[in-house]
């Protein structure tokens, strides 16, 4: 299993839309910005087909340290869960 990284998707894009190397990385930034822009302002982000990125707020809660059992309080935090496409999921288990 190999991993794909953003320098990946920049030379793709070249590749397929034929553009230059700048011209693509530009896109690429572009789309990401907006993803992360729209999930800190707590908007969902659906791409059809693929899946929907859904901002989450965990509330804060008691815990145990593993190693030393002694209690600790989890402090609230944001998060983003991922939800595969019905067609993509499909798609992935045949």
């Amino acid at each position: 299993m190999s991993k794909l990284n953003k320098l990946d998707l920049v030379d793709m894009l070249c590749d397929k839309c034929h553009l230059s190397k700048k011209e693509a990385r530009e896109a690429v930034d572009s789309i990401f910005d907006e993803i992360s822009d729209n999930l800190l302002k707590g908007n969902e982000v659906n791409i059809t087909n693929f899946g929907t990125f859904i901002p989450k707020s965990r509330s804060g809660r008691k815990g145990t340290d593993p190693k030393t059992h002694a209690p600790l309080e989890i402090k609230p935090a944001r998060t983003v869960l991922f939800k595969l496409s019905k067609v993509f999921k499909s798609e992935i288990n045949q």
